[in-house]
């Protein structure tokens, strides 16, 4: 009789205990699986022309713009086309050690082994593209790409040269709408911060980020450091150091390669080419803090005269604001006065 009423017991508990796990599975069903991710269903290939455009103007970014050693340039664009399951680099997330190579020294081929790798190991990268580099902070480059339905996504990084580890780019623009490919896009370029040196300014010495940071966009107020080359605290937004546009082509025969090398052949000689109204950023002037008093100049039993000083840190430009006053002077007693 006991054992008769054990196993009912354990019966009915192995019944609550199946009920219980209906119950869960029924509830970890029932989330709702994210489908907002657009599929494409372009039949057919499509090729683009890219064109690079440099906006890194003295006017535009007049604080400690290089001139010389080395003057304002770009390195060349490195790209990929891809699916959504891959990026080359993100905002808010750690660079690679491809991209700290890149954005720290200009130097491709750990990158461009990254997304070989990736294009072997998960099957997300179609091609990689490459245009030459431009030898001045205005100019243009140019290269040709092709994209299918199942890698409708590009990306690009192209180094700020001279930087510490800075650069622009994009991260997955989609050229697929749909059932049909976009015909035009252009997007606006800004200065990010891939997280691996410390350096505040275009001259900065090499100086390690420990612990790596993630990637973040420059600003007009970020970082907050006077020191920043980009700290134009009158702006509410930076204007756009560069600018791309694609443009979708008729198909061709065309092979795209690999340029290694920088070519001085895409260089503007004149800003004529390049369509928008030149942009003049005021820069205020800055200057040193004050100097301590100096001695007390006077004659003994009769009020004198001391000075204190600053200098200039960095002169107005684009109608900024003047210089202060660079001395000042105040009454003073001689101490110390026989």
């Amino acid at each position: 009789m006991d054992t008769t009423k054990m196993t009912i017991s354990l019966f009915e508990a192995l019944c609550h205990l199946i009920v219980l796990m209906l119950s869960l599975g029924q509830g970890i069903h029932s989330m709702p699986v994210p489908t907002d991710i657009p599929m494409c269903t372009a039949s057919e290939t499509a090729q683009y022309s890219l064109t690079f455009t440099g906006k890194w103007t003295q006017a535009a970014f007049p604080k400690q713009y290089p001139r010389y050693r080395p003057p304002a340039q770009w390195s060349n664009l490195i790209g990929v086309t891809h699916s959504s399951d891959y990026h080359m680099w993100q905002r808010n997330e750690f660079a690679s050690n491809g991209v700290r190579e890149f954005t720290e020294k200009g130097e491709a081929w750990t990158l461009v082994k990254e997304v070989e790798t990736a294009g072997e190991r998960i099957q997300s990268v179609y091609g990689i593209l490459s245009a030459p580099a431009v030898v001045g902070g205005t100019g243009q480059m140019n290269t040709e790409f092709e994209v299918f339905a199942r890698h409708s996504f590009l990306s690009f990084i192209v180094r700020i040269v001279p930087s510490p580890d800075w650069f622009v780019g994009v991260d997955s623009i989609d050229l697929c709408d749909g059932d049909h490919w976009k015909e035009n896009v252009s997007v606006d370029l800004f200065p990010y911060d891939a997280g691996t040196d410390s350096g505040f300014t275009f001259s900065s010495p090499n100086f390690e980020t420990i612990p790596q940071d993630k990637i973040t966009q420059i600003t007009s107020s970020f970082p907050s450091h006077p020191a920043n080359s980009f700290f134009y605290p009158r702006l509410k937004h930076l204007p756009p150091i560069a600018k791309v546009t694609l443009t979708k082509i008729k198909k061709t025969n065309k092979i795209i390669s690999l340029p290694m090398e920088p070519t001085q052949s895409n260089q503007l000689p004149t800003g004529n080419e390049i369509e928008d109204k030149l942009i003049n950023t005021p820069l205020d002037c800055e200057v040193s803090v004050w100097s301590p008093w100096g001695l007390c100049k006077g004659k003994c039993g009769e009020s004198g005269v001391q000075h204190r000083t600053r200098y200039i840190i960095m002169h107005p430009a684009n109608n900024g604001a003047a210089c202060p006053l660079l001395e000042e002077e105040r009454k003073c007693f001689p101490d110390n006065c026989l």
